[in-house]
């Protein structure tokens, strides 16, 4: 009795705590998002009026500022994304330092509104993360219910940056904690009702306005087709992100690392705008004006994001493969129903292959095909009307991306 007593004491203080990170974690997520998507714009529109060839050199500033940044303010202490929260929850002793607040803030901020071809999920995931294990040294010292807050900011910062708390629990059931019990569902499930209540009063707006209009069982196979490609696409951008660290990790100058891979960048911008940042901006333009791009530029967008991607990062950019490989697939998507339509006669919902595009390569790329169906299904308003070929083309990517490259991006850093 007196057992059940002191967890349930334990569980209703597991509930109040998980409610504050998730307010904490929400706000964080909200005013970068914010933030970033204002700057980006701004940004991407005064290189575009004035004079595109800032696109080289954009990248080079943002990358540049966070080196200074790290060196003399976070005391040469890098960032390792996602790993870091593996290794603090597998090692008890271990823990995410306060610094990884700002750090992944200013970081995050910084490469993408210079064009860094990144996004700030991962950036707001481990930001979010430190806000749960700082909650965690601080009122659990019984080394009980680590896990549970670091998901807890986990889920806040996904379901605001994507719109959905659904997302958010998902991934982090998903790809943080990767098991199940009474307490994270309670630490989750309560930072999943707060980011709801959050929502409410600080609304935000589909990445993408259009409607989904069904679909057709006969447009079946060709989600099958592009399901699978999208796992091929996802072990791509899984190899060149592998390789372009390895190299750059081997440059011991950090001036020519910051300026090669920041110029790299800047040229790979300069020729295709597109790609600049986040990218998300450009699926809007290129669903409501596919056709006066050529197949050969498509597919060259699909190649070059995830090589931008690979490149910021290896330059010391903050970021990580949830932006590129949305964006990536959606490329991939469009391309793929362009191409059966104009070649076999197909009349294939390019908005819909998009969708199926970006899920399926995502959920290849971080391994969590619900947490995909979720995320890409948010995208648009009616984005649940494509819930099956979604959810579909998620799980077969996520299962056939392993038997082609047995890593993603995560599991290959924990394990080399």
């Amino acid at each position: 009795m007196q057992r059940k007593k002191i967890q349930r004491h334990h569980y209703w203080r597991l509930m109040v705590i998980s409610a504050v990170i998730a307010l904490c974690a929400a706000l964080l997520a909200f005013s970068l998002k914010s933030l970033t998507e204002h700057f980006q714009g701004q940004l991407f529109n005064f290189a575009s009026r004035t004079n595109s060839i800032l696109f080289i050199f954009f990248p080079t500033i943002g990358i540049t500022a966070i080196y200074f940044l790290r060196k003399y303010l976070f005391r040469n202490r890098r960032n390792k994304g996602i790993t870091e929260i593996y290794k603090t929850v597998d090692q008890r002793k271990e823990h995410l330092p306060l610094f990884k607040i700002p750090s992944h803030y200013f970081n995050g901020f910084l490469t993408v509104i210079f064009g860094g071809s990144t996004g700030i999920e991962v950036s707001t995931v481990v930001a979010t993360a430190t806000i749960g294990n700082a909650a965690y040294e601080r009122n659990f010292s019984a080394h009980v219910y680590k896990l549970e807050l670091i998901c807890a900011g986990v889920v806040a910062g996904v379901a605001i940056l994507f719109g959905s708390p659904v997302a958010g629990w998902l991934f982090a059931m998903e790809v943080i904690a990767r098991k199940w019990n009474r307490s994270l569902l309670i630490s989750c499930t309560v930072s999943a009702a707060v980011s709801w209540l959050f929502m409410e009063y600080f609304k935000s707006e589909p990445l993408l306005h259009f409607r989904i209009w069904g679909w057709n069982w006969s447009a079946l196979p060709y989600f099958v087709i592009l399901s699978l490609l999208g796992a091929l696409l996802s072990v791509y951008f899984t190899v060149l992100v592998i390789r372009i660290k390895n190299f750059f990790s081997g440059i011991s100058s950090e001036f020519i690392k910051v300026n090669l891979g920041a110029l790299l960048v800047g040229g790979i911008i300069y020729f295709f705008p597109f790609l600049y940042g986040d990218s998300y901006h450009s699926l809007t333009e290129i669903l409501t004006n596919a056709h006066p791009y050529s197949f050969v530029f498509l597919f060259l967008l699909i190649i070059l994001k995830p090589l931008a991607s690979a490149l910021t990062l290896g330059a010391g950019g903050d970021g990580g493969v949830f932006a590129p490989s949305i964006v990536a697939g959606a490329f991939l998507g469009i391309t793929m129903a362009l191409c059966c339509n104009e070649w076999f006669g197909t009349s294939l919902n390019l908005v819909n292959f998009a969708l199926a595009g970006a899920a399926a390569t995502l959920s290849a790329s971080i391994y969590a095909p619900f947490t995909a169906l979720f995320l890409i299904c948010n995208l648009v308003p009616n984005g649940f009307a494509l819930a099956v070929p979604v959810l579909m083309s998620s799980l077969i990517a996520r299962f056939v991306a392993p038997k082609i490259f047995p890593y993603n991006v995560y599991t290959y850093y924990m394990k080399n």
